[in-house]
């Protein structure tokens, strides 16, 4: 992937040009300041980490955790609804508590954050570290190991992830540790299609000038691997990781929310909202709070992969086009095409040559010009049309 990492200009006429000696690290971060969206992007997920890893100290300072009940906060009169207003928001409270419970929301919400960010990052470990050893053994293997594997890698991306993670997690005992069972169920399914992508990098690499002239030098095939076809994988895996990041906290979400994932009292965004869906009216922040996080997570992962993997690929268009600036990009480009043809426009019969000028009817010759009805011959004499005529007749 060094070619790609030494392209100087983005689609879209982004100025993307690096220092001759600038390392790796410093053309990728000068690339990815290029994407303000996948700058604010990157913002909003560091704030995520931050407050995930803070929890404890959060919660700390509000006074709260998120598993101790408050009956008296809660209505039983009225089915457990909040007392007071805006579904108790208050300074012991700060985003109001549970209904039923109690229990503190934003207590429960900074360490659900700490949840599905965990599950999503853990799976996606999994993911990567299996996909990769097998796609680089299916491609440096034998023909018989490159079938077995890929036709094992094409079973495993045929399974549906939803019904084969169900079965799975209603079999295992509950004494497992739900969160790392989740992790390893998601992760143990779903490496397939980073296999693929590491198999066919995998390739495509082995056939390139230093590749063959380690394998000439009498360096073996792992230590080829090793030194030469990794480093050449990092850019395509770092890029899938970005992405499969955001997938796998929908996928945490959606097995909490039926039951089979994160139990409680351990809090997590999916098993919140399963315990929201009856109160969306009577308590509605209960439902929003969730919901809205895991949109902006999932929305903050999924821009910043997409600038991640355009920074690495400078040649590869951004799917999206917020914040890269390419509609203005776009304008300045057709105006400046719109100004010379309006130059070109104003020359007097249209310029086709340097020191040419084109009359109605006649060609044009470097340094000189033609008139109405006469042609110019290779040897710079000009016949009129009606001597041509007369030296015919006679």
């Amino acid at each position: 992937m060094s070619e790609v990492l030494v392209a100087s200009r983005a689609p879209g006429g982004t100025d993307l040009s690096v220092p001759p000696g600038a390392s790796g690290a410093r053309q990728f971060w000068r690339r990815l300041r290029a994407h303000r969206a996948a700058l604010v992007a990157a913002g909003v997920v560091a704030t995520l980490v931050l407050v995930a890893l803070a929890a404890p100290l959060l919660t700390a300072i509000e006074g709260q955790d998120p598993t101790t009940y408050h009956p008296g906060l809660v209505d039983s009169a009225r089915g457990g609804v909040p007392v007071g207003a805006f579904g108790g928001i208050s300074g012991d409270h700060w985003l109001g508590v549970e209904p039923q419970t109690g229990r503190d929301l934003f207590a429960r919400l900074v360490y659900g954050a700490r949840v599905s960010l965990g599950v999503a990052l853990a799976a996606t470990a999994v993911q990567i570290a299996i996909g990769v050893v097998v796609g680089v053994a299916a491609a440096l293997g034998s023909r018989w190991v490159d079938q077995l594997l890929s036709r094992f890698t094409d079973i495993i991306v045929a399974m549906p992830l939803m019904i084969m993670s169900l079965a799975l997690l209603a079999i295992v005992p509950s004494s497992f540790p739900r969160p790392v069972l989740v992790a390893l169920v998601i992760g143990l399914i779903a490496w397939g299609n980073i296999a693929k992508i590491v198999r066919a990098q995998t390739l495509t690499l082995k056939g390139l000038d230093y590749v063959s002239a380690a394998r000439l030098s009498g360096w073996g095939t792992w230590r080829i691997a090793r030194r030469e076809l990794l480093p050449g994988l990092a850019a395509p895996v770092i890029t899938y990781a970005a992405i499969l990041i955001p997938s796998n906290i929908s996928v945490e979400a959606a097995l909490s929310f039926l039951g089979v994932g994160v139990k409680p009292p351990t809090p997590s965004w999916g098993q919140m909202l399963t315990a929201a869906d009856v109160w969306y009216q009577a308590a509605p922040q209960y439902l929003l709070l969730p919901a809205g996080a895991l949109f902006v997570t999932v929305l903050a992962l999924t821009v910043l992969g997409d600038g991640v993997r355009t920074a690495l690929d400078p040649r590869a268009a951004s799917r999206l086009r917020v914040g890269t600036g390419r509609r203005r990009e776009a304008r300045a480009a057709g105006a400046a095409g719109a100004d010379k043809g309006a130059g070109a426009a104003k020359r007097p019969g249209g310029s086709t040559e340097p020191g040419g000028f084109t009359g109605p009817g006649g060609s044009a010759e470097p340094g000189g010009s033609a008139e109405p009805g006469r042609s110019a011959e290779p040897g710079g004499s000009r016949v009129s049309a009606g001597e041509s005529e007369r030296g015919g007749a006679s």
